[in-house]
């Protein structure tokens, strides 16, 4: 194993204080209990949004704290859930008293951490409202949830939900904004390799050289199922047509198309895998209306990609397009 890591019990302690010197301009970071906070929190009137997760899926989340996403991100230890004990003061930290969002993957840990944390917060005198994203086609079940993962669908839900929160939306409202992202988001991803988590030192699983695990999940778990290896379209037709037919897609819906890298494909691949996408789409009657493509949640070093489909109407265009300033995404400012 070679990783550019001096103690792997101190990875994610390292990485967040180097992203928070990285990033001065964007963001604070609180070393104990670790989270991260938009530079300035709270920001006076306006709803804030909090979410969190396992490290190891860089951007994600702290990588979309700022302008227009996130106010905080709880990071865990790598694919491990953060603890209400970090939830809990980042999501007072944040609160202008309009409320926070919590916007939580489906993943049990995270799910009882935040469930936990909203009430102690709640108790503290802080409207809390959580949002789960289960936007993951793959499987119903896993050792890791009960229903569907949360997966790139995640990314959306933070861009949009975020948006609304800096327009000016009241809590309700953004939590209803949120929820139908996730109601109009589908996923599924792919695994070429595995990955290495720093302190187990051996992948987190195996697969042969000429096999791939369709319908993987971002922390390894199993997928629906593992065939030999195929061309790069073959393997798109076989991630979108779930997606598609979950989605109930009609033709001459619009659509935002997301190819998410999962930290170890090159860019020029998850390009060949969206040129494929949005042939199928346009074969279907769909229009691609807004893209995104690269490295925006990832599972370290695992080679592989995601497809989500997010069907879009007028309102959800334009908060997709309102400006954003943060590490990982930015336009518009």
């Amino acid at each position: 194993m070679k990783k550019l890591i001096n103690d792997p019990r101190a990875v994610v302690d390292e990485s967040v204080e180097g992203f928070g010197m990285a990033h001065a301009d964007l963001v604070d970071v609180h070393p104990e209990p670790k989270y991260v906070v938009r530079k300035g929190a709270p920001v006076q009137g306006k709803v804030a949004l909090v979410s969190g997760g396992g490290s190891g899926h860089e951007p994600l989340h702290a990588g979309f704290v700022g302008l227009g996403m996130l106010d905080a991100a709880v990071p865990g230890a790598v694919f491990t859930s953060p603890t209400p004990d970090q939830i809990i003061p980042a999501t007072t930290a944040v609160d202008s008293g309009a409320g926070v969002v919590h916007i939580v993957k489906n993943y049990t840990g995270d799910v009882l951490n935040f469930e936990t944390a909203a009430e102690m917060a709640q108790a503290e005198g802080v409207a809390v409202r959580s949002v789960l994203v289960n936007d993951d086609v793959a499987v119903e079940d896993s050792l890791y949830t009960a229903g569907r993962r949360g997966v790139g669908g995640t990314v959306l839900v933070e861009k949009i939900a975020g948006a609304a929160a800096e327009r000016g939306d009241d809590l309700d409202a953004v939590t209803a904004i949120a929820e139908r992202v996730v109601a109009n988001v589908r996923t599924m991803g792919v695994a070429l390799s595995g990955c290495i988590v720093p302190h187990a030192g051996t992948p987190s699983f195996e697969l042969a050289d000429d096999e791939i695990e369709i319908g993987i999940g971002i922390h390894g778990e199993p997928g629906r199922h593992r065939i030999a290896m195929e061309s790069a379209d073959a393997i798109t037709d076989r991630l979108l047509e779930p997606v598609l037919e979950d989605l109930s897609l009609a033709s001459g819906d619009n659509v935002l198309l997301f190819v998410n890298g999962m930290g170890g494909t090159p860019q020029s691949e998850l390009y060949i895998v969206y040129r494929r996408a949005a042939q199928v789409l346009a074969e279907r009657g769909a229009t691609v209306a807004r893209s995104l493509v690269g490295n925006y949640i990832t599972s370290l070093e695992m080679q592989g990609c995601s497809v989500s489909v997010l069907r879009l109407d007028d309102e959800l265009t334009a908060l997709w397009d309102a400006p954003v300033h943060t590490a990982a995404l930015r336009w518009g400012v």
